[in-house]
């Protein structure tokens, strides 16, 4: 049976929805998400105090209702609702009713009063932040061929590839709106067809009665595709060929572009983060004279808070904002992109 299912081509979709959420998928793997790469919850405790901002910033555009939703998409083990929890004001961390979505098992040491889901609560009344979630929803990828017809690329378990056949429908509508090939001279470019994640953000967003929905990612928009396409993997920290086996994790950069709904906006991190109180700004050299522990502990922050904002780094992460009955609580951050909607 084995050496059947290693034989079967199928597109890159189903292939890495079986090697990432099936029974033996690398997501219900023990050691978690953190055990192959590094998010930017995992960079700095600053991050998730940013994201304790915003929800309070959430807060105060929906009056301080008595009951204020945090929903963390896509939770890993929880590292960052434990840390928005933590950073929150008491008072609004009293109010705060706190959600972590993810497919594996509840970490047993996450704080009782996290609600682990499976699937997101409806309706929401507050914050759903999607972290590094949407380049992990598997998606078909593309590849012209000689004759300038672009087809669905196959893959078997052990990640040998062929060209199956060609690209329709609705899929083919995306491609030509969001990420047209060449007919001419455009042999072996690639695109990921992003429909799943336009229609997974459409969901998770229309859970949302009232409030903000963030989706944080690798990002590209219309005007800057890459060529060949993004997908790869990661495998205890280092970018290795996507292999649909389990064994490592399987991403593609997001077109944040196409997933936004009207109203939507987006920003780069660092401009996201710069308006959040995330700026790297060193301390003053003044302050490691009169106070030199205050001054170490600043400096360190502020190396954190530099790599969150790093440009070519995680600063360059795309923030897509969609405000649903409030206005826009990052107002005044200058617009990275314009969503093409």
């Amino acid at each position: 049976m084995a050496e059947e299912a290693a034989d079967v081509w199928q597109g890159w979709r189903a292939a890495a929805e079986s090697a990432l959420y099936g029974p033996e998928g690398f997501y219900r793997r023990p050691e978690g998400p953190a055990g192959h790469f590094r998010t930017s919850v995992h960079a700095s405790p600053l991050y998730a105090a940013a994201v304790a901002r915003l929800l309070c910033r959430v807060d105060e555009a929906l009056g301080r209702p008595d009951t204020l939703d945090l929903v963390d998409m896509a939770a890993g083990r929880g590292e960052l609702v434990t840390g928005v929890l933590a950073a929150l004001p008491a008072e609004v961390a009293a109010r705060t009713r706190a959600y972590a979505v993810e497919i594996a098992a509840r970490p047993p040491d996450l704080d009782p009063g996290v609600t682990w889901l499976s699937e997101p609560p409806r309706p929401v009344t507050g914050l759903l932040f999607a972290n590094e979630w949407l380049d992990n929803v598997p998606v078909e990828v593309a590849e012209v061929d000689a004759e300038g017809v672009p087809r669905r690329v196959l893959v078997r378990r052990d990640g040998t590839e062929r060209l199956g056949e060609p690209v329709d429908g609705t899929e083919a509508r995306w491609l030509d709106r969001w990420w047209p090939l060449p007919a001419e001279g455009g042999e072996g470019l690639r695109a990921e067809i992003g429909l799943p994640r336009d229609e997974a953000w459409a969901a998770v967003t229309g859970t949302l009665e009232r409030g903000l929905a963030v989706a944080v990612d690798y990002a590209h928009t219309r005007g800057s595709r890459p060529p060949f396409g993004t997908l790869t993997g990661f495998r205890e920290g280092r970018e290795t060929a996507p292999v649909p086996d389990g064994s490592c994790d399987l991403t593609a950069h997001v077109a944040l572009d196409a997933c936004a709904l009207p109203g939507a906006r987006l920003l780069t991190q660092r401009e996201a983060l710069r308006a959040l109180g995330i700026t790297g700004a060193r301390p003053s050299l003044e302050l490691a004279s009169t106070r030199p522990a205050e001054y170490l502990r600043a400096l360190a922050s502020a190396g954190e808070a530099a790599e969150l904002t790093a440009t070519g780094g995680l600063g360059d992460f795309g923030w897509l904002l969609q405000p649903v009955g409030v206005p826009d609580v990052l107002a005044g951050a200058a617009e990275d992109a314009a969503t093409g909607a």
